[in-house]
C-alpha cells in the first residue's frame, strides 16, 4: 500500500545536529508521505515576532540594523527570536521596548508566516502594535544589536519597498502588507 501525501515525514535517523545559541542545524535521514527517503538538513528554530509599530500620526517605526549575514544594514521592523516558553506576545512587547524604546497599548495579530519551509522550521508571529508611548527609561537593546530606529510615513516606506534603493527583509515585506490589508479592513464602514 502506497503511503498517503497527508502522512506526515517520518524521522528515520538523526546524523548530526550543531547548537548555535538558539537554533541548531540539524541532518537526518527522512521518509517522506510519498515513500522517498533521503538526507535533509534543517534549522531548527524556537520562533520568532515582529511588529509593525504604528506612531499616532500614522508613520511606522523601523529600524536599519546590520546583518552579518549578508553583511550590510537592511531596514526592518522591529523583531526578535522567542525565549524558551515565551509566548509571541510577550516576546515582541519586551522586544518592541528594547529595539525602539516604545509600548504599546493596542495590539493586533497578523498572523504568522514561514519564511524558509525549505530547510527551517521557523514561524514569525505578526503583531500591530498601536497607541505607542516613549518608554520614560528605554531598556536599550542587545549589545550585539547595531541598530538605528527610524520613523517614516506610509508612502516612504511603500517607496522603499518599491525602488530597491535600500534593503528589506521578506518579513518586513510580509508584515507591511499583512498590517495595511487589516488598517484598510477596520476603516472600512
Amino acid at each position: 500500500m502506497a503511503p498517503s501525501p497527508s502522512e506526515p515525514a517520518r524521522l528515520l535517523d538523526t546524523l548530526a545536529t550543531l547548537q548555535v545559541r538558539k537554533v541548531s542545524f540539524e541532518l537526518a535521514r527522512w521518509r517522506l508521505p510519498i515513500g522517498a527517503e533521503g538526507v535533509y538538513g534543517c534549522i531548527r528554530h524556537p520562533g520568532a515576532c515582529l511588529a509593525v509599530p504604528v506612531l499616532e500620526d500614522g508613520r511606522v517605526v523601523v529600524l536599519r540594523q546590520y546583518r552579518f549575514a549578508v553583511a550590510r544594514r537592511l531596514l526592518e521592523f522591529p523583531a526578535g527570536t522567542l525565549e524558551a516558553g515565551e509566548q509571541p506576545l510577550a516576546s515582541i512587547q519586551r522586544e518592541l521596548g528594547e529595539e525602539t524604546g516604545f509600548a504599546a497599548a493596542r495590539w493586533d495579530s497578523l498572523g504568522h508566516l514561514l519564511p524558509c519551509p525549505g530547510y527551517s522550521d521557523e514561524v514569525i508571529h505578526l503583531f500591530l502594535a498601536r497607541q505607542l508611548t516613549p518608554l520614560p527609561e528605554p531598556p536599550g537593546h542587545d549589545t550585539d544589536e547595531d541598530l538605528q530606529v527610524v520613523t517614516l510615513t506610509p508612502a516612504q516606506l511603500e517607496e522603499r519597498l518599491t525602488s530597491g534603493e535600500e534593503s528589506l527583509d521578506a518579513k518586513t515585506v510580509t508584515a507591511w502588507f499583512q498590517a495595511r490589508a487589516f488598517l484598510a479592513r477596520e476603516s472600512r464602514p
